[in-house]
């Protein structure tokens, strides 16, 4: 059978870009050479897939040595990314037909069709001493066409970062919109007696590996925030006499600097868009306004006034608008304003009190914290305040974050203490897609609340 060219190397220069090219740090990326083309475009509405999720086959990726090791491994992972995601089937592989190796050297398109495949994954991995080289095919079984085919090249540990961008490259393809499987979680991970906790910074993988604590506990962390180029992060840090101040956190470096002296508490850092400032609540009196710091000059402006707490701002996608949480119209609600300051407009008006808004990378909707009457949920509106919708509802549930695509958030959820002392009492990570279906747990090592998502991270 003719082997179709694939669509080349991606948006991460693995789908959009000509040529080879670096996708992450000690990744090569090349597009594999073949005779034909398939049109450019998604395979199946993504609404659609909601519904009836994309029936997948996934062999392992063959090789010799420690190469069959990785491509189990890889599979696997793959395997997982797009099961959890809740749009895709994975077919079991006790009803695979073909091998690996087989469909690896020409995919034998009926064997797949009789079981209910309408796209296969093959490749292969080459061990290199050190280096592996992972090749890698998506299919549209149907037609018989190839869609993608692309070769990472990089060293052997790093093989579960390739595993990740296959499938993102695999949701892209075909379904038409980036994924967000290479990205991290920086979160607040708790230990010790419900009334003593301590509290770390932590970071992982999107999926709950490649786990590693960030602080070490002699102070206590909260409100982790991403920089844009992800190699940075803003949290409160209560390091001084337990007065809370903003961190700037190096996650290559490990580096810690203090933003700024700023008279009173400070609170919910978060960055810019662009990278250049961060803002954030501040004491000062009784009041708690909004500032934007400049990162380069460390000057301040201040963004409200008039009374209340405002607290938890989060910049719109552009940059040209900020959503708040205040308490100066007697109950605590949304607010939305230009990034200046002006225009201030309330947004929520439901049953009970709003907090922890974030905004979807996507810029369509809000999302919040909701409590009253006893319960909490997340939720989402667009930001003119229409249209709200609850995802999750419970007893304690709190701070959602977005994938990088918009498609998937991320909260924690409490479980209610069983006696006095606090047993019983448990915090973890939970994921659910934008439209409120497919909620799932993430797995921490400890509890962990107030998850922050990455961008991309290549």
């Amino acid at each position: 059978m003719t082997l179709i060219t694939p669509f080349a190397t991606t948006r991460r220069r693995v789908l959009l870009g000509a040529g080879a090219g670096l996708v992450a740090p000690g990744i090569l990326a090349t597009p594999l050479p073949a005779a034909a083309q398939q049109p450019q475009g998604a395979v199946i509405d993504i609404t659609r897939a909601r519904t009836d999720p994309i029936p997948i086959a996934i062999p392992d990726l063959p090789g010799t040595g420690e190469g069959a090791r990785i491509g189990r491994d890889i599979a696997r992972v793959i395997q997982a990314n797009l099961r959890n995601s809740g749009l895709f089937r994975p077919v079991e592989r006790q009803a695979f037909i073909q091998t690996a190796e087989a469909a690896a050297q020409t995919p034998r398109f009926q064997d797949w069709r009789v079981i209910g495949a309408q796209a296969l994954v093959t490749g292969r991995v080459a061990d290199q001493g050190g280096q592996v080289r992972v090749e890698f095919r998506l299919w549209d079984v149907l037609p018989e066409t190839q869609l993608q085919g692309t070769a990472f090249t990089a060293p052997a540990a790093n093989w579960r970062r390739i595993a990740h961008l296959i499938s993102d490259v695999i949701f892209e393809r075909l379904l038409g919109e980036k994924g967000y499987f290479d990205t991290r979680v920086v979160y607040v991970s708790e230990t010790g007696p419900r009334d003593r906790r301590t509290r770390r910074l932590a970071i992982m993988d999107q999926d709950g590996e490649n786990h590693r604590f960030l602080t070490d506990g002699r102070f206590n962390a909260l409100t982790p925030r991403f920089h844009p180029s992800a190699d940075r992060i803003a949290f409160m840090s209560y390091r001084d006499r337990g007065q809370p101040q903003v961190v700037l956190f190096d996650i290559g470096s490990g580096a810690q600097q203090v933003l700024g002296n700023f008279p009173g508490m400070t609170l919910s850092p978060r960055f810019s868009p662009d990278g250049r400032s961060v803002v954030l609540s501040a004491m000062r009196g009784g009041d708690a306004n909004i500032y934007v710091v400049d990162l380069a000059t460390r000057r301040e402006r201040q963004l409200t006034s008039g009374g209340g707490l405002d607290v938890s701002p989060c910049f719109s996608p552009d940059g040209t608008q900020i959503v708040f949480n205040s308490d100066r119209g007697g109950d605590q609600q949304l607010y939305v304003m230009d990034a200046n300051g002006g225009n201030l407009r309330r947004i929520s008006f439901g049953r009970g009190r709003y907090a922890t808004p974030v905004w979807s990378p996507r810029g369509d909707v809000i999302a919040f914290t909701r409590f009253g009457g006893g319960g909490f949920a997340i939720g989402v509106m667009r930001p003119d305040g229409s249209g709200e919708r609850i995802l999750s509802e419970g007893w304690a549930m709190e701070g959602p974050t977005f994938a990088p695509n918009g498609r998937v958030l991320m909260f924690h959820r409490e479980s209610r203490a069983t006696d006095a002392r606090g047993g019983g009492y448990s915090a973890r990570i939970v994921a659910i897609n934008a439209d409120g279906f497919n909620e799932r747990p993430v797995p921490t090592p400890t509890d962990a609340t107030d998850p922050a998502w990455s961008p991309l991270l290549s």
